[in-house]
């Protein structure tokens, strides 16, 4: 029963040590990042891909006017938030593709490591009588156990 493996590698307790530390930098490079409740998160206004323009725009105009904009909208928070934003982009874009292919390769070794473990578990069934193995066997079927359906109701009577 050949397994087709789908990554084959090994990570050194030194390069576990390693991501973690650059984990650690980011994390700590990024010290205004926030975690928002998902009731926080829903009640947000968005900001999706048609909204950059009339960002862009927004703010460029208020700039160039500044003459007509209260003193008490904050128009240098908004180009620091806007600033921000853009800065954040290509480290979004390198975080997002970074995630697929952790998920991926997490997804790949958990399949992997599945059909090892069933390969195994066939060639322990077929060959492993006599090997003192009986009870372990046992016990690794019971992941196949099917759950008896239940009684059907009796009857009511009329």
């Amino acid at each position: 029963m050949p397994v087709t493996t789908l990554v084959s590698a090994e990570l050194a307790q030194a390069d576990q040590q390693a991501v973690l530390d650059a984990i650690t930098t980011i994390r700590t490079k990024l010290p205004f990042l926030i975690d928002l409740s998902d009731d926080d998160r829903a009640g947000l206004v968005k900001f999706g891909p048609k909204s950059h323009l009339f960002v862009e725009k927004s703010l460029q105009t208020a700039q160039a006017n500044a003459q007509i904009i209260p003193p008490a909208f904050d128009l240098a928070e908004f180009a620091r938030d806007y600033a921000l934003w853009q800065a954040l982009q290509p480290v979004a874009m390198q975080l997002t593709q970074l995630q697929e292919f952790f998920d991926d390769t997490v997804a790949a070794l958990g399949s992997d490591l599945y059909s090892e473990a069933l390969a195994a578990y066939t060639y322990m069934k077929a060959s492993g009588s006599g090997q003192g193995i009986d009870e372990l066997k046992a016990l690794l079927g019971q992941r196949f156990a099917r759950k008896s359906a239940a009684p059907a109701p009796a009857p009511v009577p009329a």
